[in-house]
Parts: C-alpha cells; structure tokens; sequence
C-alpha cells in the first residue's frame, strides 16, 4: 500500500513537473511570435507578468525619438486646428507669449511596448526655433557698425541693410532707432527665431 501511495505521489508530482514546463514553454513562444504586441492586449499581460508592456506614448524621452522642432504652418490657424498641432507663430520675448505645440514621435528600435510606435507626443513642446543669432554679439554689431547696416545684414534684414548702409544709418538717426529697437525686443531676426541661448 505504501509503495502505491508512493508512486501515485511521484506520478502526480511528475505531471505538475510537465505542466509547468509546457506553460513556460508557451509563455517563451508567445514572446518569440509576437515580439512587439501593438495591441495592448491579453496575450502578453496575462501569460507573461513578469513582462509587463508599457503604451508608447507614455514611455519616457530616452526611448523616444521626436521631430522638433514642431510643424511650422506659417501663421495659418486654420491649418492648426485641422491638424492639431503644430505652430502658428515663433518665439516671444515673454515664456508666456510662447506658444506651445505637441510634435510628432517615434519609439526607439529594440525598446518594446503596446500600442502605435509612431503617436504624437503628449507633451506640449514650444514653438522656438534658433538660427545662430546671438543678442549680445547683434548689439555690439548695432552700436560699433550699426551705421553701416551690419546689425540689421545679420539678422536677415537686407534690403533695409542696404538702405542703412546707403544712408549712413540714416544721418546716424536710424542707427540710434535701431539700437533702441534691439534694446526693447522689437528688432529681431528676419526667420522669426528666437535668439541663441548662452548655457
């Protein structure tokens, strides 16, 4: 009687030994055919939950790839709304004259979750866009050869440049209009971008 209990136990044992080997099995096949699982569903979650998928759009910076800056629709709202997104206008002087816009991302090669690899972002990116234009350097141009129309030939600004440069500054008039203006934010590069930040 003993032994038949004995074997009965190691038989039992056994089967519980090939079904966890089976499931495990299926758990790794499942992972292999599947690889990224753009459903956020079942299959992975409840079969697998020591691998738990992450939505996309809520993985962190590091495994995102963004296109900034944002789409420029060249001050036509109408384009905004239609699409969603992107930006009307560039740069302010003031944070909150700055508009802001979400852009366009896409997950990283190799980094694994659920949902659309390619969403727009849920983070408002804003609407500034540099082009190598340094105030300081722009001022010193403005009161040294601001006369010659220099500040206003690196900004972009040409055909008032050659007018400047004509003119003399306009009989030094124009040129003391200028610094005032670069003073007060009003004078700013022709691209409408913001200037270059010094880190």
């Amino acid at each position: 009687m003993k032994l038949a209990l004995f074997i009965f136990a190691v038989f039992i044992v056994l089967m519980q030994f090939f079904a966890i080997l089976s499931l495990s099995n299926e758990i790794e096949d499942n992972d292999v055919v599947h690889g990224y699982n753009e459903t956020c569903g079942a299959v992975l979650t409840v079969t697998n939950p020591y691998s738990p998928l992450v939505n996309c759009s809520y993985l962190p910076e590091d495994f995102i790839r963004c296109v900034l800056p944002p789409i420029d629709h060249h001050g036509n709202s109408t384009a905004q709304e239609e699409l969603g997104h992107g930006c009307v206008k560039w740069g302010a002087q003031k944070y909150q004259d700055v508009g802001t816009s979400r852009v366009w991302c896409e997950v990283l090669d190799g980094i694994e979750c659920c949902g659309e690899r390619r969403f727009l972002s849920l983070k408002e990116f804003p609407c500034v866009k540099y082009s190598g234009h340094y105030f300081v350097t722009t001022l010193i141009y403005s009161v040294l050869l601001g006369f010659l129309g220099m500040d206003r030939f690196c900004l972009g600004h040409t055909g008032t440049a050659v007018g400047k440069l004509l003119t003399l500054g306009g009989v030094g008039i124009w040129w003391i209009v200028d610094i005032i203006l670069l003073v007060m934010g009003e004078l700013r590069p022709a691209d409408d971008s913001n200037w270059m930040p010094y880190y």
